[in-house]
């Protein structure tokens, strides 16, 4: 693809591009800028990564709006792209170059499907997928090898369900939904009452909602309630090895990095983030627009727009000055033990 072909194709999403005018290379795919080669396209966000441009091979880079770094790809002889989003317009390209695989809409002759399951149009169903009674499958959808899918289960039109995926009854999956490899959707709550004799089972007998729009990563698990519902809000993105617990409540556009875990009845707000390793105790609440950095252990609620570290939480702020403090204690403690002698001799 020329690279005048793929700003053509880019240039509907933004009205304010910029490019060099007279080189126009061949590109044939999309690659890290440092890890491109000739005919490759990259980008850079900022003059962070200005010292890339002179080392990378890219034939074209998408950059943001700053003269200094178009002056220096010109001078190198790269194409160049300017755009307010560097890294969004970099993902639209990616769109051009690359196109997920999808099987073609299809039955497989081993797949298992109850008689009573209503499918939609032009749905594709991979080999050893069993599908049990009172499912309702919407257009489109995509159910690759081996997953299974529990009775009275409704998938929402053009949702993907990767390979050896588990969607347990009373789960019902919006439109344009993503759940990946091994991932167990709907599953049993962990709900046990201690008794004299022991631990006594409480049915797990609630709803799973994902709304439009949502993606689970590989391994992660959402758990049905005993009673109730837990809700994943349209847009929020789950990454691998992520646990949400019973009658947790998820606001829209929400992320979640690997190995995020929630208790029970955590309820937390749009558009919050939570880095990787963070873990939330039962019933906290998190509202809108809060951050939790990695490994961040939250006990108590947070507020909106607040950005939390450490365990227990506490803000940001006091954090990294805490940290800072942590580094010289060794140096503090061996003070404070000088001074109580000199205390003591002058006491004494």
């Amino acid at each position: 693809m020329k690279f005048s072909d793929l700003i053509h194709r880019l240039s509907p999403q933004y009205h304010s591009f910029d490019s060099h005018p007279h080189l126009n290379p061949e590109l044939t795919n999309i690659a890290p800028i440092d890890q491109a080669d000739v005919n490759s396209l990259s980008y850079i966000e900022g003059d962070k990564f200005a010292n890339m441009i002179a080392i990378t091979k890219a034939s074209a880079l998408i950059l943001p709006l700053d003269s200094a770094l178009q002056t220096q790809a010109t001078e190198k002889g790269i194409a160049w792209l300017a755009s307010p989003y560097p890294r969004l317009t970099f993902a639209q390209a990616i769109d051009i170059f690359y196109k997920p695989y999808k099987p073609s809409a299809q039955i497989h002759s081993t797949a298992v499907i109850a008689d009573d399951v209503q499918l939609g149009e032009n749905v594709s169903i991979g080999a050893h997928v069993v599908i049990e009674k009172g499912c309702k499958i919407g257009d489109d959808v995509c159910i690759f090898p081996n997953v299974v899918v529990y009775p009275d289960v409704t998938i929402g039109d053009r949702t993907l369900l990767h390979a050896n995926c588990t969607i347990e009854e009373r789960t019902h999956i919006g439109k344009d939904c993503v759940i990946h490899s091994g991932a167990v959707i709907g599953g049993e709550g962990f709900g046990f009452v201690p008794t004299q004799e022991g631990w006594y089972k409480m049915q797990q007998s609630g709803y799973v909602i994902l709304e439009d729009g949502v993606e689970i990563g590989c391994n992660s698990t959402i758990d049905r309630p005993a009673v109730g519902v837990t809700k994943i809000g349209k847009n929020t993105k789950l990454d691998n090895l992520v646990h949400i617990g019973h009658n947790g409540d998820i606001g829209e556009n929400c992320a979640f990095a690997a190995q995020v875990g929630l208790a029970g009845g955590v309820k937390i707000g749009n558009r919050v983030i939570l880095a990787g390793q963070v873990g939330v105790a039962n019933q906290v609440q998190i509202e809108d627009n809060a951050i939790a950095s990695a490994q961040t252990g939250i006990h108590h609620n947070v507020k909106a727009g607040e950005t939390v570290s450490g365990s227990p939480a506490v803000s940001n702020k006091l954090y990294l000055k805490v940290s800072a403090i942590y580094k010289k204690l060794p140096e503090i403690y061996k003070n404070v033990k000088e001074l109580q002698k000199k205390f003591n001799q002058l006491d004494s």
